[in-house]
């Protein structure tokens, strides 16, 4: 079998509802916006990714996807992905009239290990694949699985101003970071009641549950790896790595090692 193609033109227009394109990432590699006549489920079976996508609303969201979560992405919806170490990514380019039943917005989901199997089997089939053959068996389970799956509350709202968005961008470079808003504000230009006040608006999250929530997607990008959850919880700012668990818990539901276990 010849190799795949990496372009994702080549299965925009494939007489199919689910074509499957592996692709591979140097550290740090960075996709700038685009978007694609197809809808997209981005996944990585190595690595994390950092995906920015426009929203319904006319908003920006930022998505960091361990291997354990994927992120839908609706046909024509710009977006952009940076690359966190090496990433093995793992996409489905799905057409327009098979994604109906999915949502009309980015969403995160747990990527089960039916789920998994089926991606990576995908990419084992010809792009081509024949009615009625094996490939057409895994796209129609791959369509029924994904549109029962449920969103993960792992979203992070974009704001518009640009004073905003040089805020978050710090925030996510460095997550674990102590500066508090009153710095955050100084160096916008800002009171620190109108960068709340303005954060609000914008985003519709308080900026303390904003930072706890880009906390908690790059918890997941380091655990997802088998950093031990001591470390994570000191990078990230915490004094304890219980205190981190029950943030991790009040988050979630569960505790760190449960998470993962159950997206194993």
């Amino acid at each position: 079998m010849r190799p795949r193609s990496t372009d994702p033109q080549d299965y925009q227009r494939v007489p199919h509802p689910v074509a499957a394109m592996p692709k591979d990432f140097p550290p740090g590699h960075h996709i700038p916006p685009h978007s694609h006549e197809r809808g997209q489920l981005v996944h990585a079976v190595r690595g994390v990714m950092r995906v920015s996508a426009a929203s319904q609303a006319g908003g920006r969201g930022t998505w960091i996807l361990p291997p354990q979560r994927a992120l839908w992405i609706p046909p024509g919806v710009t977006h952009e992905i940076r690359m966190s170490g090496a990433v093995a990514m793992r996409t489905l380019y799905i057409a327009s009239e098979a994604a109906a039943g999915l949502p009309r917005d980015c969403r995160v989901i747990a990527v089960s290990e039916l789920l998994r199997a089926l991606i990576l089997a995908a990419m084992e089939e010809p792009v081509e694949y024949e009615p009625g053959s094996r490939g057409a068996a895994i796209s129609a389970l791959l369509l029924h699985e994904l549109r029962g799956i449920e969103a993960e509350p792992l979203h992070l709202p974009q704001p518009r101003d640009p004073r905003l968005q040089a805020v978050c961008r710090r925030v996510l470079d460095d997550p674990g970071a102590t500066t508090g808003l009153e710095d955050f504000a100084r160096d916008a230009g800002l009171s620190s009641r109108s960068l709340a006040r303005l954060f609000q608006r914008e985003t519709g999250m308080g900026f303390t549950a904003w930072r706890q929530q880009a906390r908690l997607a790059e918890a997941l990008a380091q655990l997802s790896t088998g950093r031990p959850v001591a470390l994570v919880a000191h990078d990230l700012g915490y004094g304890s790595a219980a205190a981190f668990t029950a943030m991790f818990r009040r988050a979630l539901g569960t505790t760190p090692k449960r998470y993962f276990a159950r997206g194993r």
